[in-house]
């Protein structure tokens, strides 16, 4: 059986709670497992921030490949550059598992703006974060180490979904080998060799079927 994605992405308490206090001023919508939130190439005017459940960012390729670009858990927001712009969009959207969602739509969002200017604020702050880590992404794509690739996955998941143990920091949410390759543009072998020479190298443990990042020091000493 297929082992379901797990969340990549979220944005901060702060931020969350701030969109969460929209419930009830504008439209919950709720997804069932494999429907479209919105679909690449398509033109809409609605964003929307994921209460419960997890939805699939991804790319689609003219000779139809797929590249995974993030997997919005709850606290995410997703959609809402195209819906500002007006152009077609970049990506598809999908509900991986039954979701829960706050649509905001951007030809209705000027009034909420001007009553809350702290929502503008903090849109910007989500897409500056958004900018920041897409640029960290891209840095390490462009690279032909898959070693490279992978270590920056794992240590943006370990900023966001990681609590401290005392190897270093151990990664709660969980990513199989496949879908690791398919987010850092590698196959699931290259995947399975580059984790086996981290884990020689120190950088990093599985335990219980998590992964746990290495300390910087621990890892240099080894």
């Amino acid at each position: 059986m297929t082992k379901k994605a797990a969340a990549t992405w979220r944005m901060t308490d702060a931020l969350a709670a701030k969109l969460v206090s929209f419930e009830g001023k504008v439209r919950t919508r709720r997804f069932a497992e494999g429907e479209q939130l919105y679909r690449q190439d398509e033109i809409n005017t609605c964003f929307y921030f994921i209460k419960s459940g997890l939805v699939q960012v991804s790319i689609f390729r003219r000779d139809g490949t797929e590249v995974v670009l993030e997997n919005m858990g709850p606290n995410a927001l997703c959609g809402e550059g195209s819906a500002f712009d007006g152009l077609p969009r970049f990506s598809t959207a999908v509900a991986v598992e039954p979701t829960e969602a706050l649509e905001f739509d951007t030809t209705r969002i000027e009034s909420l703006l001007r009553a809350d200017p702290e929502l503008a604020l903090a849109m910007l702050r989500l897409t500056s974060l958004k900018q920041r880590i897409l640029a960290l992404r891209l840095e390490h794509l462009v690279s032909n180490d898959p070693e490279d690739r992978i270590l920056e996955l794992l240590r943006r998941l370990s900023q966001m979904f990681a609590i401290d143990h005392e190897r270093g920091r151990k990664i709660i949410t969980h990513l199989t080998h496949e879908q690791i390759a398919s987010m850092t543009g590698t196959s699931r072998v290259t995947v399975t060799r580059t984790m086996g020479r981290l884990r020689e190298k120190g950088m990093l443990f599985i335990e219980d079927g998590f992964t746990i990042l290495a300390n910087d020091e621990d890892s240099e000493e080894n």
